[in-house]
Parts: structure tokens; C-alpha cells; sequence
């Protein structure tokens, strides 16, 4: 049998583990673990693993804890169970789940083990195949596309191409995971123009004023876009971004309350860069344009709006900035922006960290006028605070 023929084999008895190899060694490339930490770091190292098989009571970490997390690190990977008959009923609940491929029980011969190796390393194989052919069809049918846009509407192409850029830069600011995601939707969330006049398209793209039913007519392309892409397998998640890319931050929280782990961050990025580059076509300057947007930050995520200001002013990868109320002004904070009051006199210099007492004297000069909000303020993004749980 051809292809990955990596087998790990996870059990904290080690005469069992030398068995394996001394049996096995010949057909199959064995590694060996005698604790799940250590399996861990194998298939960190050493992956990608045709198949897993782990022995279910071990004292760190169960079998099936193990495996789960294998899963998570490598999901092709094959993962079998050896356990004894005792605990036949825990591992069979776990195989009825779908997390295993197959269950062995002790004692198993080595002929069994080998048959169980090369039905788990065909099923890999299987398992490979069928994402390769769909990932090569998948990327055939997004090249048709972008090549139908570049052709057909050359000024949109040149346009998203700048777009996709600062989505990109955006989400890795704030450390968004599924950076393929981003990049997709910023690429074909344009694609339904190809349906909408050239003369609205220009108009637009221009900062020219659209009157009703052009402006009808040009977002209906969010529509018909996501209605193309979610035609091509697994791309769902891409066309509901291109359906979403118009509707306003509070409107998205308010859709997606009951389930904020499904809050679809990149709708929110492209709805933030859409205004964003209509405010700049109509000539509008880039400082002048987020100015506008902080004044409207119901409309916008404040993470996303927050990072597209680090963007253009051009900070540190690993900073991007947050907007928050004065009264969320802590110690220790650091000023991204001059704080103002009303009447635009300076109160604090940008950079200025503030300490106990500044905050003190901010508190008691808002309770004589007005102080501009929101305040700006540098965070690092690494401790994953934008992506915790939308309220």
C-alpha cells in the first residue's frame, strides 16, 4: 500500500508500545508515545499520521481525550481505540459520535492490528483524495469567477484587489484565525457587479451621487453574489459575508444574539470598508473619513474600526487601536489619539500614559464641558479580546 504509511501508536505501558514496533516495523513506519503529551508533540513535529491508535485508560489523559485533540490538530488523521471490555460501552458511545474510526479490543493480535492499520491508512487516503479534488475544483470554479470580474468589470477588479489588501491587513491586526475566509470574501464580494450597468458602477466607484433606484439596483449586487458563491460547496460561509456586507454593526449583533459564536466578524469588515472607500471616492480625507465613521460607531464593529485607524496611520503590526467610552479611560492606558474637549483644546498628547492622577483631572474637567469621545487608545491584540463572545 502506497502513501503516508506513518503510524503512532499512544500507550503508557511501554513493553506493549516495543511489540507494536518489533511486529510492525516492516510494513509500517511506527512511532511511539507512552503518554499523551509526548503523542502531542509527535504529531506536532512529525505529522501529518495516516492514523492514531491510543489505548483508552492512561493516567494523564483517557484515550479519548487524547484523540479528541489529535482531531483538533489533525483532522485527516485516522484515529483508532484500543481498549478492554470493561469499558466497551464509553467506547462505543464515542464511535456511535463519529469520533473514531474504529475500536479494538485487548487483546489484539497483531494480524487484527494490521488489518485495522491498512483499512485506517486506505480510509486516509480516501479522506486526502477527496479534499485535494475538491480544494482543485474549489479554486478552478473561484478563478472562472475572478477571471469573469476582471474581464468583465476591469475598474471593480482593480478596486477589490485594494480591498482585499486592507480586509487582510485588518484581520491580522486583530488575529482573526481563518485568514482564507477574509481573503475569499473580499475577492468575490464584488463579483454580483458583473449584472449591474457600467454607468452606475462608475458613478459609484467615482464618489458620484447614485439616485434611489441606482442605489437599489447597485446593492442588489450583495444579493445576487451570494446567491452565485453559495452554489459552490463550502462556500457558505463566504456567500452569507457577501449577502451581509451592507448591514450595519448593531443590526448584526441584534441578528446573531442568540448565537454570538456564529457573529460573522467578516461581514462587519467588509461593511466597514465599504463606507470606508465611499467616503474616500467622494474625496473625502482618510483622517476626515474615520472621524466621520467614530461618530457613527453603532454602524461599525469598534474592533474593525479601531484596526483600519492603526491601518492608515500606519502602527505597529502587533498594536492596533480601541475605541472606548471616558468613562472606560483606565490607568496604564495609552493615548492613540490627542484627547480633546469640545471646544478642540488639548487636554492629553497622543502617547501620553495615563496614571491615577491624570484620570483624576479628567474626571473633574468632564464635569465642566465636554470631552470629545470616543477616546482612542493603543491595545495589543494578542490576548484575543475581539474575539471573545459578542453581546
Amino acid at each position: 500500500m502506497s502513501g503516508n504509511k506513518k503510524i503512532l501508536f499512544v500507550d503508557d505501558e511501554k513493553n506493549i508500545l516495543n511489540a507494536y514496533k518489533r511486529n510492525l516495523r516492516n510494513q509500517f513506519q511506527i512511532y511511539l508515545a507512552d503518554n499523551p503529551a509526548t503523542a502531542l508533540e509527535i504529531i506536532k513535529r512529525y505529522g501529518p499520521f495516516a492514523c492514531v491508535i491510543s489505548d483508552l485508560k492512561m493516567p494523564e489523559m483517557d484515550g479519548l481525550t487524547l484523540l479528541e485533540k489529535i482531531k483538533e490538530l489533525a483532522p485527516d488523521t485516522v484515529r483508532i481505540l484500543l481498549t478492554g471490555y470493561a469499558d466497551l460501552n464509553t467506547a462505543i458511545e464515542a464511535i456511535n459520535k463519529g469520533n473514531l474510526f474504529r475500536l479494538l479490543t485487548k487483546p489484539c493480535s497483531m494480524k487484527d492490528m494490521e488489518i485495522a492499520i491498512n483499512d485506517a491508512i486506505a480510509q486516509y487516503n480516501l479522506i486526502v483524495s477527496e479534499r485535494e479534488l475538491l480544494t482543485k475544483t474549489l479554486k478552478g470554479s473561484l478563478n472562472v469567477l475572478i477571471e469573469i470580474l476582471s474581464t468583465v468589470q476591469p475598474l471593480v477588479f482593480n478596486f477589490t484587489m485594494r480591498f482585499k489588501s486592507l480586509a487582510k491587513s485588518i484581520a491580522e491586526r486583530l488575529k482573526y484565525p481563518n485568514m482564507w475566509e477574509v481573503e475569499i470574501s473580499a475577492l468575490l464580494m464584488h463579483i454580483g457587479l458583473v449584472s449591474v450597468p457600467a454607468d452606475i458602477i462608475e458613478k459609484k466607484l467615482h464618489g458620484l451621487e447614485l439616485n434611489s433606484e441606482e442605489e437599489k439596483i447597485f446593492r442588489n449586487h450583495a444579493e445576487l453574489g451570494a446567491k452565485l458563491i453559495s452554489q459552490i460547496p463550502r462556500l457558505e460561509k463566504i456567500a452569507q459575508n457577501i449577502k451581509l456586507q451592507y448591514e450595519p454593526y448593531f443590526v448584526l449583533k441584534e441578528k446573531f444574539k442568540e448565537s454570538p459564536d456564529r457573529f460573522p466578524f467578516v461581514a462587519a469588515v467588509l461593511k466597514t470598508l465599504n463606507d470606508y472607500f465611499e467616503l474616500l471616492a467622494k474625496g473625502t480625507p482618510e483622517s476626515e473619513a474615520i472621524k466621520k465613521m467614530e461618530n457613527n460607531l453603532e454602524t461599525y464593529d469598534p474592533a474593525v474600526l479601531g484596526a483600519l485607524e492603526a491601518e492608515i496611520l500606519g502602527v505597529e503590526k502587533d498594536r492596533t487601536i480601541k475605541l472606548i467610552k471616558l468613562a472606560e479611560l483606565q490607568p496604564g492606558m495609552i493615548l492613540a489619539k490627542d484627547l480633546r474637549d469640545a471646544n478642540n483644546f488639548l487636554l492629553l498628547p497622543k502617547g501620553t500614559k495615563i496614571n491615577p492622577i491624570m484620570l483624576s483631572k479628567i474626571a473633574n474637567y468632564a464635569k465642566m464641558t465636554k470631552i470629545y469621545e470616543p477616546v482612542e487608545i493603543f491595545e495589543n491584540p494578542g490576548d484575543d479580546v475581539f474575539f471573545k463572545k459578542k453581546n
